[in-house]
Formats: structure tokens, C-alpha cells, sequence
């Protein structure tokens, strides 16, 4: 109940200010204001004070590669990136700076990650599949290669570990049926033939992201070998 309290307190918060309309009173459209100010007092309000959101319609930033965070910033600043929630609730930050994206990215990139409760044994076994493995029948490469053995990231590669299962499953369909986010051409490919159930896996895995995760399954093993 505490958790629906919180997630129904912010719908009230966005649905009264919104996330892409900054609040004025703040001065935070002022470049002199430090990014790490423009984090704390409006990020937060979707993303939570730490990065860790309690809405999945929000992801989760807290210990995302800064490179990562300042791309998708800058994307969002210039409006390159256009799926729907990128419209609604980011394309307003037109206003940032490159030193404000700067500050906010290294806020959010130094809080720790925070993972979530796992699924049902059979979907997280999926999605650890292919989290390490791939799909090799579907052409769908392994996600360790670029996401890293604890789903932590990479430079432009974001974080996995940790994340919204239902925020990573809608982006990948962003991902495999639209050109709507930029830098995604490689992601595209990753889904083309990935299935709504493979996709769900995925996610269910790594929101989760359990320690044994990171152990080479026995099909990851053999390939390796050859």
C-alpha cells in the first residue's frame, strides 16, 4: 500500500507541474544554476532524489555512465530523441547547458543502483539466457557484450542492472519497431527478431539482475570454447 501511495503522490506532482514544464519559482532555467540544484529539485520529482524512480513509467538513473546520461540529455535538449514519453516529459530542457548536463549526469551516475524483487524462476532462466548468450537461432546478440557482466554499463551503453522491467521491455519496442530514438541503430538490429516474450524475459532479468546472473551458462561456455 505505502508503495501505491507513493507512485499515486506522484502521478498528483506531475499531473499539477509536470516533469517537462520546470518549475519557474526555481530560477532553474537560469544558466547560472548548478546542474546538481536542477537535479534535486526537479529530476527528482520523476526520477526520485537518488535516481531511483518509483514509477516504471520513469527510469531509473542512479549509477548510469555519466557518457550515457549527457548523450541522452543532449538528445533530449535538441529533441533527436522523440519516442512519446521523451515528447511529454523531457522535450522542455531545451534550455540546459552543456555544463548543466554535465553536473546532472555526474549527480545521477555517482548514486548507487538499486535492483528490484525477482520474477518467477522460468522468466528470469530466460531472460538470463539471453542476457548471456543471446539468441544465436534468432540473430538476437548476447546484451552482456555491451551492457557488462553486472548489467552496469558502458560509456553510451546504459545501465541495465537494476532497471524498470516494464521500462527496458517498452524501449525495446521502441528500439525494434520505430526510428524514434537516436544512437539506436545497433539496437534495432539486437531486436529485430525478438519476441514480446523474449523481450519481457530480458527485462524481467535484469530489473532483478540476481547475483548469479553473471555465472557463464553452459551454452555461453561452449561457444566460448570454440
Amino acid at each position: 500500500m505505502k508503495a501505491w501511495a507513493q507512485v499515486i503522490s506522484l502521478a498528483m506532482l506531475i499531473g499539477g507541474s509536470g516533469c517537462h514544464d520546470l518549475e519557474r519559482s526555481r530560477d532553474v532555467g537560469d544558466a547560472s544554476v548548478p546542474g546538481k540544484t536542477i537535479a534535486l529539485q526537479v529530476c527528482s520529482n520523476c526520477h526520485g532524489l537518488k535516481g531511483v524512480s518509483v514509477s516504471p513509467a520513469f527510469p531509473k538513473l542512479a549509477g548510469q555512465p555519466r557518457e550515457y546520461l549527457v548523450a541522452q540529455l543532449t538528445d533530449f535538449k535538441t529533441h533527436a530523441r522523440s519516442d512519446p514519453n521523451a515528447k511529454r516529459f523531457m522535450w522542455g530542457f531545451t534550455h540546459l547547458t552543456d555544463a548543466q548536463i554535465g553536473d546532472i549526469a555526474t549527480y545521477f551516475s555517482s548514486q548507487p543502483a538499486v535492483v528490484g524483487e525477482p520474477a518467477d524462476s522460468a522468466l528470469m532462466n530466460a531472460g538470463r539466457e539471453i542476457y548471456l548468450s543471446g539468441l544465436p537461432a534468432k540473430g538476437v546478440a548476447a546484451c552482456v557484450a555491451c551492457h557488462g557482466q553486472h548489467g552496469e554499463g558502458l560509456d553510451k551503453f546504459p545501465r541495465l542492472g537494476g532497471q524498470h522491467a516494464d521500462y527496458v521491455f517498452k524501449q525495446l519496442r521502441v528500439f525494434q519497431g520505430t526510428t524514434d530514438r537516436p544512437r539506436g541503430e545497433l539496437m534495432k538490429a539486437v531486436c529485430a527478431n525478438m519476441s514480446d516474450d523474449d523481450m519481457r524475459a530480458v527485462a524481467a532479468f535484469v530489473e532483478a539482475f540476481p547475483a548469479d546472473g553473471v555465472a557463464p551458462t553452459q551454452e555461453a561456455k561452449s561457444a566460448a570454447a570454440q
